[in-house]
């Protein structure tokens, strides 16, 4: 009962930080540093990413009717201003606005994919550590802030996602490569991308969120292709309960985000960001 209540506790964390530009991993290292969760390290290092399932689900679940490629209309035109009928004929299409969408979002995704799979090994063995995520937690909180002085009471030029264009889409793709080092937050790195881009606080967000869908899953795919089917049934139980935790979170953060950037600008996760780089430099340094 203690480990599952220990989970629930880092579904909630990764439910809040995965989409708040504040760095999911960071977070999770120092929760799981007091936690310590009884599991392998094998186990915690495919779980830390397989979690994140649960967030990518509320995306789906909150913006479907944006995400699905599929609508369905009356086989004959209505009149304007008339009531569709009960038994009304109706035929599946596409909607070409969607799979535009879809399209802006899987080229996006492409340098991540290019340069981070054949790097996942490396980057975990190498940058997976208490100082790197320290520092990119205080140097992307020191860039939110100088970014948003620099835009404070200047317009966007995209206020809409449909307005977002190639240049724009490979900007934010390249910050998301940035995101490969941990501490870098990959929401807040592709939020970063599209206000440089010229996008609104929201369309940024919005993209970002989308963008996590195949990012994420792919990134699951790969831990668990690499752990294999070898879960216990504790360990199969461990994901579950974080999934399904990290979900219902999740869509609360997400209304969160949107509700607050329409008042508010980045800095505040900014100096947020700063503060937690220096408790985990200050912590690690004194324990270690």
């Amino acid at each position: 009962m203690i480990e599952l209540l220990k989970i629930v506790l880092l579904g909630i964390v990764e439910g809040i930080t995965e989409w708040l530009p504040i760095s999911s991993t960071g977070h999770m290292i120092l929760v799981d540093e007091f936690l310590k969760l009884d599991a392998t390290d094998a186990f915690k290092e495919v779980f830390f990413v397989v979690i994140q399932l649960g967030a990518i689900l509320a995306v789906v679940v909150l913006y479907f009717d944006k995400l699905n490629p599929f609508e369905k209309k009356p086989l004959v035109p209505t009149k304007k201003g008339a009531k569709k009928t009960a038994g009304q004929k109706t035929q599946l299409v596409v909607n070409k606005e969607t799979i535009q969408l879809w399209g802006k979002v899987l080229i996006a995704s492409l340098p991540a994919a290019i340069i981070g799979l054949p790097l996942d090994d490396w980057l975990d063995e190498k940058l997976y550590n208490y100082p790197t995520v320290a520092l990119m937690l205080i140097l992307y909180g020191v860039l939110f802030i100088v970014v948003e002085n620099y835009f404070e009471g200047k317009k966007s030029k995209i206020n809409r996602l449909e307005k977002l264009g190639l240049r724009e889409i490979l900007i934010i793709g390249a910050f998301q490569v940035l995101a490969l080092i941990p501490g870098t937050s990959r929401s807040g790195a592709t939020i970063l991308g599209g206000i440089l881009a010229g996008a609104s606080r929201k369309v940024s967000a919005e993209f970002t969120f989308f963008l996590a869908i195949p990012v994420m899953l792919g990134a699951s795919l790969l831990k668990l292709v690499k752990y294999g089917a070898a879960f216990s049934v504790t360990e199969l139980s461990y994901l579950i309960v974080g999934m399904v935790t990290a979900f219902f979170v999740s869509i609360l953060a997400i209304k969160f985000l949107l509700g607050y950037i329409k008042k508010h600008s980045f800095k505040a996760f900014g100096y947020y960001r700063i503060a937690l780089g220096l408790l985990v430099f200050t912590y690690f340094f004194l324990t270690r």
